[in-house]
Order: C-alpha cells, then structure tokens, then sequence
C-alpha cells in the first residue's frame, strides 16, 4: 500500500511507506498515560539582546515535589530572550525589596513563595519588579494541587515573558508529536518545554499529521489501524476518538479553521490527492477545493481562515500555492528550489515556514510574506514538519540529530535552538498547540 497525499512527497516519504508492511497486533487509546521518561532541553547560540533577570529562590519551595523556580529558570532561559542572574535567599513577594543594588546586573527581579495549603494543595505566589525604574509589575497567587506545580511555573513564566516582552508567553501551551520505538507508534501530548509527556494514542500501525484544535481540546490525526489513511479526532480530556474521514482511498492531511467549523484534509476521491473541505463532526459530503491533474496536499488555513496555502505539483515539481478558502483560482508562492513542502503560517500572518531541499539536503525556511524575503534558519540537513508556537517568536521543527530523529525549536532568525531529546525512539510530526483558554 502507498501512502498519498503529504507522504507522496515528503523527504521522508520512503521511510513512511515502508512502515505499511509492518503487522496490525491492535491498538490501544486511552486517557492521557504518563511518559516513562521525560525530555531534557539543551540550548544553544545567544541572543543578540538578552534581557537579564534575577529569580530569588521562592521561599518553601524545597517542600514542594516540583522545583518551581528552576521550572522558570529553564523557560526563560529557553526562550532566547533572557540571561539569568543568580539572587540570593530571603526574599519573597510580601516585601518591597532594595532595588538599588539590582540596577546595575538586572533590569526585573523576580520574587516569590510556594506554601502548602491545608487541602494539601500548595499555592505559587510572586512578584515581578523593574529594577531600573523601581517599579511594581505585579504579582499573582495560584493555588494548584501539586500534579500541576510545573503548570503554575509555566504560567508564572508566560507572565513574566509579557511583562518584559510585549508579547504573550508559550511556556504554558502544550505540544503534540509522534514516536517510532521499535515497532510501536505513539501520540504524545507535552508541555511547551517537553516534560510530562503523556501517550494519547499508542499503535503498530503508523500516526501521522497531528493537529490541535483552535481550543486545545481536541487532536486530528491520521491511523492506518485500518489498512488505509483514516482521520481521527481524539478528546484530550477523556481519550475518545472517533473517525471523521473514512471515503475510500486516502483521508490525510487534517487541519482546522481558526474558528474549528471546518476542516481541510487530502482526499483521493477524484482518482488523484486534492485538497478537500470536510465537517469535523463528520457529517455531509466533502467539498472539493483544489483542481489539478497532480497531487495538491499539505493545505493550512490563514489565521483570518479566508485563505488557503497547500503543496501541489502541477508545475512539475512540489511548490507552495495559496488559494481563498472556498476554492478558486491558486497562486504560486515558492519559486527558488525544485522541491519546496510542509507549508506553516505564524498565527500573526507575517511568516511562511516550509521545507526545502537544498543540493540533497531538507531544510527549514522561512519567509517573511510582506516582502518575500527567505531566510535558512537551520544548519540541519533532514528537517521535517514545522509549526509555529500561538505568539509567532518560535518554530518547532523535526531533523536528525546525530542520526537519530529530534524535535528542535529556533528562533525566526535561526539564532538561538533548543534541542528537546527524547525518549528512545524516532521523534517526528510535531504540531505545536494553541494557547490555553
């Protein structure tokens, strides 16, 4: 059997089609499962401006199970944006501090405290200040059972990240990817920074194309449980599933509309792979979008859900076209290279990121679409799949890391990287997901 659509012409489309001959010995979905191992970040380049901030230790933190300021020591650090400076014990959010002497080695201060609360829960609390100006930037308490003390740090981060920013945090948004462990498949489901991996789907038959829904509640995916490409939407909450695409041939490619009323996926009704609209609660008949003689695949919605940017090589080779969102006439977009796949539009509309072989190798690039500009932002070679974080400031890609496959995060101007390595395994598919709401 040969996968159509996204696999036909993916880099890693052989890999993926001989993954069909392996045997069907069931499939397990469930809940949420805990990992049994957890992500370690690795960071590399620096930021040409950092901002520097200290984190105090927070007072009763080493009664807590989660170490929370390392937690936001890590985020920020993550992000590229910052450079930590060390603070000494002994202060919290209850009291003004001596800013005076923090104005010459940080410009914001973080203070705060972890208390356990009679419940049980414990209760994260800070305070942010400028150092500079003196200033209060405010402080808030969340009081978390203790299963979600790496929650409350992320969110603690994403508050401190806008403060100094302008911009929104991701530390708290959540992740999706697929592993290859021998011959088990799985779907996890992680933070933003890679821990608390949790299985959703595990299966010897292949996953691909993971994407969120605009809430973060629901996951579409593709199964081959079936013996064919069927595409699935998966509840986070409680792991039920059910099919919303099983036409004959191939049912690949899902992806949402911003506001989730729709879906795009690649069908093979017509005899060839074009790119389809379909309900997400599976009702009717799918509407055909794309027209050509070749395979149109990969199709994304734009962030005002009035375009459409999908993969078709009915120019002779895989370029990237866009086209309004109830079909029509389609328009190129790539033009230098032969082999240019995977399109992702930032959420701010400003970014085109896609896959493009360069004399034999993958690799991420990305487009600001206001100028057509490109820019090379890896030093990779079999890049795969990228997708952007909800604020635009981050990637999230596949490649292969000293012959293994990872999942890597750059900066749009490919300056700082962030390795997230993995459980045993291939790391593939990565689709970032939105914001909490």
């Amino acid at each position: 059997m040969k996968i159509s659509g996204l696999d036909d012409l993916s880099p890693a489309s052989g890999r993926r089609r001989s993954l069909l001959a392996l045997a069907a010995t069931g499939l397990l979905t469930a809940p949420l499962a805990p990992a049994w191992a957890q992500f370690r970040v690795e960071v590399s380049g620096v930021g040409i401006k950092q901002i520097p901030v200290a984190i105090a230790p927070f007072r009763g933190f080493e009664g807590a199970p989660t170490d929370v300021p390392a937690v936001i020591r890590s985020d920020l650090e993550r992000s590229g944006v910052f450079r930590l400076v060390a603070a000494q014990a002994g202060l919290d959010e209850n009291a003004r501090p001596d800013l005076g002497p923090w104005k010459d080695r940080a410009d914001a201060l973080l203070t705060g405290s972890v208390t356990r609360l009679a419940d049980g829960r414990f209760d994260v609390r800070f305070r942010l200040w400028n150092t500079l100006r003196g200033q209060d930037l405010g402080g808030l308490s969340f009081p978390v059972a203790s299963s979600d003390l790496r929650l409350a740090a992320h969110r603690v981060a994403d508050y401190v990240y806008e403060k100094l920013t302008g911009a929104k945090g991701v530390f708290s948004t959540r992740i999706a990817y697929v592993s290859k462990n021998g011959s088990r498949y799985s779907l996890w489901v992680a933070d933003a920074d890679g821990e608390g991996a949790q299985a959703a789907l595990t299966s010897n038959e292949p996953i691909i194309s993971p994407s969120w829904s605009p809430n973060g509640g629901q996951l579409a995916y593709v199964s081959f449980e079936s013996r064919k490409p069927v595409i699935y939407l998966h509840d986070i909450a409680s792991g039920r599933r059910r099919p919303v695409a099983t036409w004959r041939g191939s049912n690949s490619a899902p992806a949402w509309s911003p506001d989730g009323s729709r879906m795009l996926a690649t069908l093979t009704l017509s005899g060839n792979s074009q790119v389809y609209e379909i309900s997400p609660n599976g009702a009717g008949e799918p509407k055909r979008l794309s027209q050509s003689g070749g395979i149109d695949t990969e199709a994304v919605f734009t962030p005002d859900g009035g375009a459409i940017y999908f993969v078709s090589d009915r120019g002779g080779s895989p370029q990237i076209y866009r086209m309004p969102a109830r079909g029509g006439s389609a328009e190129r977009v790539t033009f230098q290279g032969s082999y240019n796949i995977s399109p992702a539009i930032s959420p701010d509309g400003r970014w085109l990121a896609y896959i493009s072989r360069v004399g034999g190798a993958f690799k991420l690039q990305v487009m600001e679409l206001g100028s057509g500009n490109i820019a090379s932002v890896t030093d990779s070679s079999d890049d795969e799949r990228p997708t952007f974080a909800p604020n635009s400031r981050l990637i999230m890609y596949a490649t292969k890391v000293g012959g293994r496959e990872a999942l890597m995060t750059t900066t749009l101007d490919g300056l700082i990287k962030t390795r997230l390595a993995s459980v045993p395994g291939d790391i593939r598919e990565p689709n970032w997901g939105p914001f909490p709401r």
